[in-house]
């Protein structure tokens, strides 16, 4: 690791003047420096400033230092973003990671994390070592010649598949961005991952009420059990009346290069009975416009089968339960 100069600021007011890196949890910075991949000369320590709290009287509102897993654990919570932080990482990591860090939180394709090898994310120009190197992990969805990546964050996953939107601070102001449109795929310019502005800081995540989004869940797909990123992912929440969907959240991971919502998915189950018939067939369309590589083939049936196994526990759970649609 570089030699670098550290400092904590006590106010925000005083972070957001000092030009530098935010540390918070420090789960992903920390490594990406030992790594060389970011070679910050300045790191502001933010964990003093009041960027935290909880809120679910309307919705739901995050502050960004808050914990991954006190948030998890918060009643009220909708259960689709408790089980997206809980299948997160370990729970040393969930006890240490910030919410605004987690949804900061950088690709975990080794090529961008090996200095030795090229990587436009990296170094732009230099040329994405995934596309004809070793891919099984990587993107099938919204990726560009210049990068093929795969966006880590389940919790930003779970978001935004309920319209989160994020609240940015810096010296000139304020504003709030939806999350969807946060991230940014690759296209020419894979270094450019995200709308923050230089001196922004995520202040707040804010959920908007959605009452039957207590009928949700995500499924996460891995090699194993623990500590892994997902292969593929899920985040669904379910309206359902007299045994129809009403309306549907759908949102995708583990396959695209930004958390990925499946608009024609939450179309094609508008409507239609709740049976795992319809939710094949509209699950069917989760994979369009997919491009595969060498080794990631995999990810298209496997994406649809998890879409799937989402919407049935989320049905199936409501039965176990004793409640009837």
């Amino acid at each position: 690791m570089r030699q670098f100069e550290l400092t904590a600021p006590e106010t925000l007011d005083a972070a957001l003047s000092s030009p530098g890196t935010f540390l918070a949890g420090g789960t992903t910075l920390v490594d990406l420096m030992k790594l060389d991949v970011l070679t910050p000369q300045r790191v502001l320590d933010i964990n003093a400033l009041p960027l935290r709290g909880i809120d679910t009287s309307d919705g739901l509102r995050i502050g960004a230092l808050e914990r991954m897993s006190d948030v998890a654990a918060h009643p009220g919570v909708y259960p689709v973003i408790s089980r997206a932080l809980l299948l997160s990482a370990s729970q040393q990591l969930r006890n240490m990671a910030s919410i605004g860090g987690n949804l900061m939180q950088r690709t975990r394709c080794g090529y961008f994390r090996d200095v030795a090898t090229p990587c436009n994310k990296r170094e732009p120009g230099s040329g994405c070592s995934a596309i004809s190197g070793a891919n099984r992990m990587h993107a099938v969805l919204g990726t560009s010649d210049s990068c093929v990546a795969t966006h880590a964050s389940d919790l930003a996953v779970a978001l935004v598949a309920l319209d989160a939107r994020v609240r940015l601070v810096s010296a000139d102001g304020e504003r709030t961005v939806a999350l969807a449109g946060f991230y940014r795929t690759p296209g020419g310019t894979p270094e450019v991952e995200n709308d923050l502005r230089a001196g922004e800081l995520i202040s707040e995540v804010v959920v908007p009420r959605l009452d039957w989004a207590t009928r949700s869940t995500y499924v996460k797909v891995r090699d194993r059990q623990s500590y892994e990123f997902a292969l593929t992912s899920a985040a669904v929440a379910l309206d359902v009346r007299d045994g129809h969907v009403v309306d549907a959240r759908v949102a995708v991971g583990g396959v695209a290069t930004v958390p990925w919502r499946l608009a024609a998915v939450e179309a094609a189950l508008r409507g239609k009975p709740a049976t795992q018939a319809s939710f094949e067939e509209a699950a069917a369309l989760a994979a369009d416009g997919a491009r595969p590589l060498s080794a990631n083939g995999f990810k298209v049936p496997l994406l649809r089968r998890t879409v799937v196994r989402a919407l049935l526990e989320v049905t199936q759970s409501d039965e176990t339960e004793g409640v009837r649609a």
